[in-house]
């Protein structure tokens, strides 16, 4: 008797195109600054999981690993140009991503908000559509290209311009809290939160102008945990531990 070996069941993702918003911090691994190779090839890895899945994705990475514009500015360097410094560290976090998943047999592309033509390509919302409907995944870059707006608020432009149906936000912690779990081990994790729970708790998730958007766009926010492997591909099918904000439960 020929012993045939179980199928695994297909994955059944939740979410068709879905925006993925790291922070600089999550590309830093143990370390205090910069870049982790083991931790970008980890997160690679994790987005190409998703990719297989048949889920379209871009991206966004901030850049707190390398400079913060607003910790410029507070330091007496002009805002404008401290900002701009900020978006060129974006642009080197998305080429960093870029080469860890081209490493793996994804394509990419990335688009910049600034134009530097020799390094990326332009920011173009048609052709970045079209991009991921062929199953590139986009890195957008540089932010919007504007001074005062955070990485969080360009996530939200680009989610909205991209008409996706999640903007997937990964960080350290395993979704929003009623308070800093580290540093409250009596903190309750919420399941599901309100655009506007965001706002008049001062939840600290997004900055109001990405929730604002975000709302207005009706496009939920799902807050998981990037450190943990797998777990991208988890959450994107419903499963694992994670918040959803949004104006209705789910």
């Amino acid at each position: 008797m020929t012993a045939v070996s179980a199928m695994k069941p297909k994955p059944h993702p939740k979410y068709k195109r879905v925006l993925l918003k790291m922070s600089g911090e999550a590309l830093m691994g143990p370390r205090e600054f910069g870049l982790d190779p083991a931790t970008v090839a980890r997160i690679a890895a994790d987005v190409k999981d998703v990719v297989d899945m048949g889920v379209e994705v871009c991206i966004v990475v901030g850049a707190g690993n390398i400079f913060r514009g607003v910790s410029g500015a507070s330091n007496g360097m002009d805002r404008t140009t401290a900002d701009h410094m900020g978006m060129l560290g974006i642009v080197i976090n998305a080429l960093c991503m870029q080469n860890a998943l081209e490493n793996i047999g994804v394509k990419t592309r990335v688009q910049s908000a600034i134009q530097m033509d020799q390094v990326c390509e332009p920011y173009i919302r048609r052709k970045a559509m079209r991009h991921m409907e062929k199953g590139r995944v986009v890195i957008f870059a540089a932010g919007t290209g504007n001074p005062y707006f955070t990485s969080d608020t360009g996530a939200s432009l680009r989610a909205s311009e991209m008409n996706c149906d999640l903007i997937a936000k990964g960080t350290k912690v395993d979704g929003i809290y009623t308070a800093d779990p580290f540093k409250d081990p009596q903190a309750k994790k919420y399941d599901h939160v309100t655009y506007m729970d965001i706002l008049t708790k001062d939840l600290k998730v997004m900055d109001a102008t990405a929730v604002s958007l975000a709302r207005e766009n009706k496009i939920p926010v799902m807050v998981f945990s990037i450190r943990e492997e797998g777990n991208f591909a988890r959450v994107i099918q419903g499963e694992g531990s994670f918040t959803i904000v949004s104006d209705k439960a789910p």
